[in-house]
């Protein structure tokens, strides 16, 4: 006898461009969006009922009618705005998530000034949150970045480590740290500022990973988010994923060269995976 289990559908990528024109300026939004519903609808997995299941382009259309009125300006904002009118609009709807992650789009420098109209994409990163409410309950928020692509030359070392039969990796002194880390954090204050919040998050990563002196991706790791706690206290924990992507010293021997710490090989794969939360 099979039964069904928890579920829940929705809408992916959901593509959103978004031009906020001000009298002397312009704001410019990329988002994607994904949309998630649990409630009754167990019949359309068991029974072929698709009476109570709101087609998923219409999660699609609603995305954009939203969007067209909102005055949201963070994804956090918007993520609630949509999975409220979700959640007041559909009865059988029990439960809204509402995902999003926003490419890192800012202005363009010319001259020394910001141009008004123009931008460029900063990196690879995208911001994203993630926004969950019963249809009775309040909204838990997770924001968050991912693919914070940070690398330094120096001040990382790793050390003393366990050596074994199998161990074939040199200490390190100077080494190369690179990475493409994901944070996510969550809220202790109700209705914190989160434009103003992320804000300080990230250059608290961004600054005490440039500073610190690394003995290892933990030590890192574990700094930096101590740092983003200090800097945002209405955040209650932040969870670090740190994928230490490897420079090896190229062996320039055969061709009568030496190499001091000066040309690599850079690899992705396979590559060291840290990952941790530190909470107050």
């Amino acid at each position: 006898m099979a039964r069904l289990g928890e579920n829940r559908y929705g809408k992916s990528r959901v593509r959103l461009s978004r031009i906020t024109r001000h009298r002397d300026r312009h704001e410019f939004n990329e988002w994607t969006v994904r949309v998630l519903l649990k409630g009754d609808f167990d019949a359309s997995f068991t029974e072929a009922d698709n009476s109570r299941v709101l087609p998923t382009d219409t999660m699609k259309n609603t995305v954009y009618y939203i969007a067209r009125g909102s005055k949201s300006e963070t994804i956090e904002e918007f993520a609630m705005e949509l999975g409220d009118y979700l959640l007041a609009n559909l009865q059988q709807a029990t439960k809204a998530t509402i995902e999003i992650a926003e490419r890192a789009w800012e202005r363009l420098i010319v001259n020394g000034l910001a141009e008004a109209t123009t931008f460029k994409l900063r990196g690879p990163e995208l911001q994203t949150v993630a926004a969950a409410r019963e249809k009775d309950g309040t909204w838990q928020i997770t924001s968050g970045v991912d693919g914070l692509t940070i690398l330094k030359t120096t001040k990382s070392a790793f050390t003393g480590y366990i050596k074994d039969e199998l161990t074939t990796l040199k200490p390190a002194t100077d080494r190369i740290f690179g990475t493409s880390a994901t944070a996510t954090w969550n809220y202790g204050a109700p209705s914190p500022d989160f434009a103003a919040v992320r804000k300080r998050v990230l250059a608290a990563l961004e600054k005490e990973f440039a500073t610190h002196d690394s003995r290892s991706v933990q030590h890192t790791l574990f700094d930096m988010g101590k740092a983003a706690l200090d800097a945002a206290p209405e955040v209650a924990a932040i969870t670090l994923t740190m994928p230490n992507l490897h420079h090896l010293l190229a062996d320039l021997s055969p061709f009568g060269l030496d190499n001091p710490n000066h040309i690599f090989v850079p690899i992705d794969e396979p590559h060291g995976y840290i990952e941790a939360t530190v909470e107050r």
